[in-house]
């Protein structure tokens, strides 16, 4: 057993016994403890090897270790949630074992960095103990603050730390691919925030292939540093990109995945087979073209798949969402599934997804690709993206 589907075991004990004597609770809390005097006598090799069998990835040919699940800030932090909410959110992300956040200075115009340094400088963490990501490209209303220029790459990476209060992230993303900037330009900014200490990799965010291969050659034409990940959306109903393309890139250049929107803004929970319900993401102002994709013809046809798919979670004696990020997990191209959650318990449900995935047989996959219809074939023609 994992570390991350371990410390989700102990979790389970904690949350929802809670009809059991306060006796039995303590003897559950000795247990535990136990438990982890005797992980800390295990020998320090085998604990690295034991926590790379299932938990963690490498993040493309990086050696940067990810855990197979990691949390998203977009929409939740600093909007749909209270700052004491999102608190507990990461401390049971990060004592689930959980070691990657993600940000950018976008969301909710930088008050989801604020809110997410507040936490992890009250938390005092070990530094080296945890992953930050955060993205680049919107950053102000003035045409200098957005875009991927050295001047808003180097200043937009600046004011993310300062809203941090962090020294430095781990990765920063470029936020959306820029056709006014020339790439080399793009790219030797991108090496010197990593030369000067400011982030330690860069990668992409929703760029295409030839973008990222073209970076990847200014890379090694000047001698320069390339990109290590693409972060794109993946799910039942958005699977091509991921399906067909990345893979080759992992082959060709080593490039990571980290994949966000597993349940497709809450729609794959079957939260909207009634309508969109009063405080869910759809109903947030701004979110409109969600609410438009849910409720229009396509999204109604949709609907009528997830039920179908549901019996599956059932016999699986999961929820919906659990299988949904599950399958995102089954795909051994994707290193790390971006979750969002707008409560405790959400995320928390949404983490057991780890232990759904070995019973995923092929045969279970075969029958969801059945009812989707929708598995990508190499000689589909597609549109990159």
């Amino acid at each position: 057993m994992s570390f991350i589907q371990y410390s989700m075991v102990q979790r389970s004990a904690d949350r929802y016994n809670c009809s059991r004597a306060q006796n039995s609770l303590e003897n559950e809390h000795r247990r535990a403890e136990i438990a982890r005097q005797e992980s800390l006598q295990t020998p320090q090799s085998l604990k690295a090897e034991q926590y790379s069998l299932k938990g963690y990835r490498n993040l493309g040919k990086s050696g940067l270790r990810v855990s197979n699940l990691g949390l998203g800030t977009w929409v939740t932090f600093g909007s749909q949630i209270s700052d004491e909410v999102a608190e507990e959110m990461v401390t049971l992300a990060y004592e689930s074992g959980v070691n990657i956040f993600d940000t950018a200075e976008v969301y909710c115009n930088g008050k989801s960095e604020i809110i997410l340094g507040k936490i992890l400088k009250k938390k005092d963490w070990r530094r080296s103990s945890y992953i930050v990501t955060t993205k680049i490209f919107w950053g102000g209303k003035a045409e200098t603050e957005k875009g991927l220029s050295r001047k808003h790459i180097i200043e937009g990476l600046k004011g993310c730390l300062e809203r941090l209060q962090l020294d430095y992230v781990d990765v920063v993303f470029a936020n959306k691919s820029d056709p006014r900037t020339p790439m080399e330009e793009i790219v030797r900014a991108f090496t010197f925030v990593i030369n000067q200490g400011w982030a330690l990799y860069w990668a992409t965010s929703r760029w295409s292939t030839m973008e990222i291969m073209e970076a990847y050659s200014v890379a090694r034409q000047f001698n320069l540093v390339p990109p290590i990940a693409e972060q794109t959306e993946y799910n039942f109903f958005q699977r091509d990109k991921v399906e067909l393309q990345m893979p080759e890139m992992y082959h060709k250049i080593g490039l990571g995945l980290m994949t966000w929107s597993p349940l497709a803004g809450g729609f794959l929970t079957g939260k909207y087979d009634d309508g969109v319900p009063l405080y869910s993401r759809a109903s947030i102002k701004g979110y409109s073209w969600l609410k438009d994709r849910i409720l229009g013809e396509e999204g109604r046809r949709q609907q009528v798949l997830l039920r179908m798919i549901a019996p599956i979670a059932e016999k699986l004696c999961c929820s919906l969402a659990q299988l949904a990020i599950a399958w995102c997990l089954k795909n051994e191209n994707v290193h790390c599934v971006l979750l969002g959650a707008s409560s405790v318990d959400q995320l928390y449900e949404d983490l057991q997804a780890v232990q759904v995935v070995p019973r995923l047989t092929p045969a279970v996959v075969s029958e969801i690709n059945r009812i989707l219809g929708n598995k990508p074939t190499k000689n589909k023609d597609y549109t990159q993206r």
